[in-house]
């Protein structure tokens, strides 16, 4: 496993971060998108796509590039992985936004937002069904 993370390094997440995409229904960890693009990726990475940066969308622009030539499977996980790390990531951004209502009710007196999350993750049967997709979606549950 660390020689597959080696080939795609640190530098994946900050090609994440500038990827759009629309919502799906699940989202994935960081650590996991390294492993799936790694397993289903590194290939086409390595043929097409050698020498390039991680961090500026060139591996992702590459791909598309070369989107006749590169696996379905690479083309199909990059789409996927894409999507569900952009979702995690307005999750992130939305869940207090959309929590706020429980947390007043369920929260009363806890101050900051870490201790915000900590008491709704513990209040998980009663935070209302939005506001538990917006945990889970963000990967704080």
């Amino acid at each position: 496993m660390a020689n597959r993370l080696s080939v795609f390094g640190g530098a994946v997440v900050v090609m994440f971060l500038a990827l759009t995409g629309p919502g799906l229904a699940q989202t994935i960890s960081y650590a996991d998108a390294v492993t799936v693009l790694a397993d289903d990726c590194g290939a086409d990475i390595k043929k097409y796509c050698r020498g390039l940066n991680l961090g500026n969308n060139e591996i992702r622009n590459c791909l598309e590039q070369n989107q006749a030539k590169v696996s379905p499977t690479c083309t199909s996980t990059l789409a996927s992985v894409v999507v569900s790390i952009q979702r995690r990531l307005e999750a992130q951004a939305s869940v207090f936004k959309v929590c706020a209502g429980r947390a007043k009710q369920l929260c009363k007196g806890v101050v900051g937002e870490v201790h915000i999350l900590q008491c709704l993750v513990k209040t998980e049967r009663i935070d209302g069904e939005k506001c538990n997709q917006a945990i889970t979606d963000a990967g704080w549950r």
